[in-house]
């Protein structure tokens, strides 16, 4: 559309141009044929001046020889010839105004031109043959009438005054050079208007041209730039706005298909920096838990270790404490080595049964322990565990004192190899916290309601455990400051060990720290745990 607007406005302008340069062409020939007519007029007027002069110069050469005064025949021929050679260029030029004008006035005056050429030439070929048989004015002759023989042969011909005739034929060849001069002078103004039309045609018509175009062309051009600045700004969401089927509407539908692909190109770009970063988040995510992985592959292999360490130590010093017990005094009966041999037996029964279940522990990525839940006497787990102790603190000079009333049964569910490792770990704890010749008191309740449970109190009169130090006697490799001044070999895995024992029976451990009578603090282990709710068969071992 625009283009050919434009093509439009460029015929028209190189129209104007060739209109006004054939008004140009136009303008020069009319300039030369006024030029052209002004010269030929001004050269048969001036012939005709210098015609008449020259005969006044032949007449009077001829007065001078008739009164015989000299004067030279070559000057005589000269103006003779000079005057032929006059009305020969006043009869071409005659011919050339001739075609150089139209009309009626045009034609008149060049039958009136041609009329005394005609007469001119009469008078110069008598005025030849005149002058050759002239002869000096004898002395009795009157001036007087030789001057009027003169005048009759230069002024009169065919019954003509050939003054007044020469005068007219001035008179008219001057009002042709003026009015050549006239219309070589209206010429020049219609050309000048001319040139001024055409200029002010050309101005208009360019004026026109840059004001359409202008407005026509500020409206895309603002588009297409606010574009370009959008797209140049990232601003890949912007399309121009113009609708049509003009060049710049072209332009546009294809800045806006360009801005589009960019768009989808960006948006596939930030797709795909995004699964980017989410796989490489999900690979730093998995590689991060591949590590903590392994630390807790690690802190789990150190806490085996730490379990396989003090899980052994317990019963390995049940069996020495009890051989050396045996052995220490004098003799003994059968029966009492027997007795001996058989709770060594069951303690390394014990120690074979922990170690099966450090191994399971192993095998299962050392999280648990495997469980054999059934109903279980509490009863009878706290006598074995309390005899296997008993080794235990006689090796450390402790007391171990027991309930006072016979022990009644207690049925709960559980495991009782898990609840007897459960009861040792717990006084393991008080008799190697206590001091040489201390007591380990133990007592246990049962009580009913809507939650029945049983309560196992274990008291000791060691060192204590400080206020601040309460809350963290259940976290692994933790130990008070008195522990480790008072046993520097302990590593703070029991209690975590029996606290997680009791919890897989659904139970609680709790540890308290009163003073003792003797000015010790000691400490108090409270061990909770549900009892069965349904009665247990009597055969039920």
């Amino acid at each position: 559309m625009f283009r050919r607007r434009l093509s439009l406005v460029l015929i028209l302008l190189a129209a104007t141009l060739v209109l006004q340069g054939v008004g140009a062409v136009f303008a020069l020939r009319e300039a030369e044929r006024q030029v052209v007519r002004g010269r030929i007029a001004s050269d048969i007027h001036l012939g005709f001046v210098q015609l008449s002069a020259t005969k006044q110069r032949l007449r009077s050469w001829v007065t001078q020889q008739k009164i015989g005064a000299g004067g030279e025949l070559a000057e005589r021929d000269a103006l003779l010839q000079d005057m032929k050679n006059t009305l020969a260029d006043l009869a071409r030029l005659t011919e050339a105004a001739r075609q150089t004008r139209l009309g009626t006035t045009g034609e008149a005056e060049h039958l009136a031109r041609l009329e005394a050429l005609r007469v001119l030439d009469v008078t110069v070929r008598a005025l030849g043959a005149s002058i050759g048989q002239m002869n000096v004015l004898p002395p009795d002759v009157p001036a007087r009438q030789g001057w009027d023989a003169l005048t009759e042969v230069f002024e009169r011909t065919d019954g003509r005054d050939l003054r007044q005739f020469i005068t007219q034929s001035i008179a008219r060849e001057t009002t042709a050079v003026e009015r050549e001069r006239t219309a070589a002078d209206q010429a020049l103004a219609r050309m000048q208007a001319l040139w001024i039309g055409m200029a002010l045609l050309l101005a208009l018509v360019s004026l026109a041209a840059m004001v359409y175009f202008a407005r026509a062309l500020r409206r895309p051009l603002d588009a297409l730039v606010n574009g370009a600045q959008a797209l140049r700004q990232g601003q890949l969401q912007h399309r121009v706005a113009l609708h049509g089927q003009d060049e710049f509407s072209d332009v546009a539908r294809s800045m806006n298909a360009m801005a589009q692909a960019l768009e989808q190109h960006h948006l596939r770009e930030m797709a795909q920096r995004h699964e980017l970063e989410a796989e490489v988040r999900e690979r730093t995510r998995a590689l991060h838990e591949a590590n903590e992985s392994l630390q807790r592959t690690d802190v789990r292999r150190r806490q085996l270790l730490a379990d396989i360490s003090h899980e052994l130590r317990t019963p390995t010093t049940v069996i020495r404490g009890e051989a050396e017990i045996t052995l220490r005094g004098g003799a003994r009966s059968a029966g009492e080595y027997q007795e001996a041999l058989h709770r060594i037996v069951d303690t390394s029964r014990q120690l074979g049964s922990v170690i099966e279940d450090l191994l399971a522990m192993a095998r299962s990525d050392m999280d648990s322990l495997s469980m054999v839940r059934q109903p279980v006497d509490f009863s009878l787990v706290l006598a074995d565990a309390l005899t296997q102790a008993a080794a235990l603190a006689a090796a450390n000079q402790i007391r171990i004192e027991g309930p006072d009333e016979e022990l009644k049964p207690v049925w709960l569910l559980g495991d009782a190899q898990r609840l007897r490792q459960l009861l040792l770990l717990i006084l393991d704890n008080a008799v190697c916290y206590s001091f040489a010749q201390g007591l380990v008191k133990v007592s246990m309740h049962a009580t009913g309601g809507a939650s029945p449970h049983v309560e196992l109190h274990v008291k000791d009169e060691g060192i204590g455990i400080a206020p601040d130090e309460l809350p963290r006697v259940f976290e692994r490799h933790y130990r008070g400051g008195a522990a480790r001044v008072h046993r520097a070999g302990g590593i703070g895995l029991g209690l975590s060990i029996a606290q997680a024992l009791a919890q897989a029976h659904s139970g609680s451990l709790s540890l308290h720290s009163p003073a003792s009578a003797k000015g010790h603090k000691g400490t108090c282990v409270v061990l909770r745990l549900p009892l069965m709710k349904i009665a247990v068969p009597a055969d039920q071992p």
